[in-house]
C-alpha cells in the first residue's frame, strides 16, 4: 500500500469513527442535545478534526442516515425480481426489514426522529432532499412487490400501489416502535416478527384478487 493510499484509508477510518460515535450519541441523547464537542470527545478526536470532514452536526446526522439507506438499498435493490409469489416476498421483505433494525436499533430511533421532526432539525434543502430520496429508494421495493402481485393477478388491480406501499411501511415502523425499546429484551424479536407477520397477512388478504 502506497503512502497516499494509507493516508486515504486513515482518513476514511477516522470519518467512520466520527459517524459511529455520533450515531451512539444521537441514540442516547437525541438530536438537540448532541453537540459537535460531544461527538469529538466520543470519537476521541479534536473538534477541529470534526470540521475537516463535516460542516455541521446536521451534516453528520444526514450522513449517518444516507449511508445506512445506501447500504440497505444495495442489499434489496433487486428484491422484487426474485422468484415466488408477491405475498411471500412481502412477508420476507418484512422479516429482513425488522431484522435490520433489531440489529441497528439506535439507527431506527435516528430514522424516526428525522421522519417525525425533520422541520426542527435545521437541515439544508440539499440534505433533506438526499435523505428523502435515499429513504424512498428503499421504500420503493414495497411498490415493486405490490406491482408484481398485480401483474401476476395475485393482487387486485384496483389497489393504489403508492398508498399500499405507504401503508405497509407505516405498519412495519409502527409495530417496531411499539416493542423495540420495551418489554423483556429476549422477547422483543419474536414479538415484533410475530405481530408484523400476522398484521401483514391480514393486509395481504384484503388486497388479494377475488377473480
Amino acid at each position: 500500500m502506497s503512502s497516499e493510499e494509507r493516508r486515504k484509508k486513515e482518513k476514511e477510518n477516522r470519518k467512520n469513527s466520527i459517524l459511529k460515535a455520533a450515531r451512539k450519541l444521537f441514540f442516547e441523547r437525541g438530536f438537540k442535545s448532541v453537540t459537535v464537542d460531544l461527538i469529538a470527545a466520543k470519537a476521541e478526536v479534536s473538534k477541529g478534526s470534526i470540521y475537516l470532514y463535516f460542516d455541521s452536526k446536521e451534516e453528520i446526522y444526514t450522513q449517518i442516515l444516507i449511508s445506512a439507506n445506501i447500504e440497505r438499498h444495495k442489499e434489496i435493490e433487486n428484491f422484487a425480481r426474485q422468484e415466488g409469489a408477491a405475498s411471500e416476498l412481502l412477508l420476507k421483505y418484512a422479516r429482513i426489514y425488522v431484522d435490520f433494525f433489531l440489529e441497528n436499533n439506535e439507527l431506527f430511533r435516528i430514522l424516526m426522529t428525522f421522519m417525525l421532526h425533520a422541520e426542527n432539525m435545521n437541515l439544508t434543502e440539499e440534505q433533506n432532499t438526499q435523505l428523502i430520496h435515499t429513504t424512498n429508494e428503499n421504500i420503493r421495493t414495497i411498490s415493486e412487490i405490490l406491482q408484481k402481485g398485480v401483474d401476476a393477478g395475485e393482487f387486485s388491480d384496483r389497489i393504489d400501489i403508492r398508498q399500499g406501499q405507504n401503508a405497509i411501511w407505516g405498519l412495519l415502523n409502527g409495530i417496531i416502535s411499539l416493542y423495540i425499546y420495551s418489554g423483556a429484551p429476549e422477547k422483543r424479536s419474536e414479538r415484533i416478527h410475530t405481530t408484523v407477520q400476522e398484521s401483514l397477512k391480514v393486509l395481504i388478504k384484503g388486497i388479494e384478487s377475488q377473480s
